[in-house]
């Protein structure tokens, strides 16, 4: 199968891997030393949502659980092309508390991949800040398995500098997406 693959020009997709969210702490440790952008504690899981009452339950349940005790504020928001963001809200503004945000979001996603609605997924989004007041969001593409950052420069304009430095500079911590052309504008993404 992998000679016809080469053959037509096909390559075997990427697949889904969840731990690289794990690689958002020590990205935000290089962030705060090289670039000066400290974590809002704020970050966000983007899916279609599913028709039925499955789904319904699994979302209800992954909000009740997230909201319980100690947890982060959780807010779902249904965007205007009809994807559902679940906003994660804590207060992580130490790159060592942002752990905890990634360990909920990673628990979304995991939650959505386990039930089979993975193919559902987009990407997940961690904002980061500077004094400046600039923003910059490190996405992650489900289906890649890969970041890319993201930096509004307001309205429906973004920082190209501003991404390719970010890029160089947390390179070594995360496994940045080569393909730029796969670095989509999440423009109004909640929780940016």
């Amino acid at each position: 199968m992998s000679f016809l693959r080469a053959l037509l020009g096909r390559s075997k997709p990427v697949q889904p891997d969840l731990d690289q969210l794990f690689g958002l702490p020590s990205a935000a440790v290089t962030l705060r030393a090289a670039a000066g952008f400290q974590p809002t504690g704020t970050g966000s899981v983007a899916f279609r949502a599913a028709e039925g009452q499955a789904f319904a339950s699994l979302e209800r349940d992954v909000t009740d659980l997230l909201n319980a005790d100690s947890g982060p504020a959780v807010e779902p928001i249904t965007d205007n092309y009809g994807y559902t963001w679940l906003v994660l809200r804590s207060d992580a503004s130490e790159s060592s508390d942002i752990s905890g945000l990634v360990t909920d979001i990673h628990a979304v996603n995991s939650s959505l991949e386990s039930a089979g609605f993975g193919p559902s997924l987009l990407c997940s989004l961690v904002t980061f800040a500077d004094d400046k007041g600039r923003k910059v969001a490190l996405v992650y593409l489900y289906k890649r398995g890969t970041f890319y950052p993201f930096a509004p420069a307001g309205g429906q304009r973004r920082d190209n500098a501003l991404e390719l430095q970010i890029e160089a500079t947390v390179g070594n911590d995360i496994a940045v997406e080569k393909d730029k052309s796969r670095w989509f504008p999440v423009y109004g993404a909640p929780g940016l």
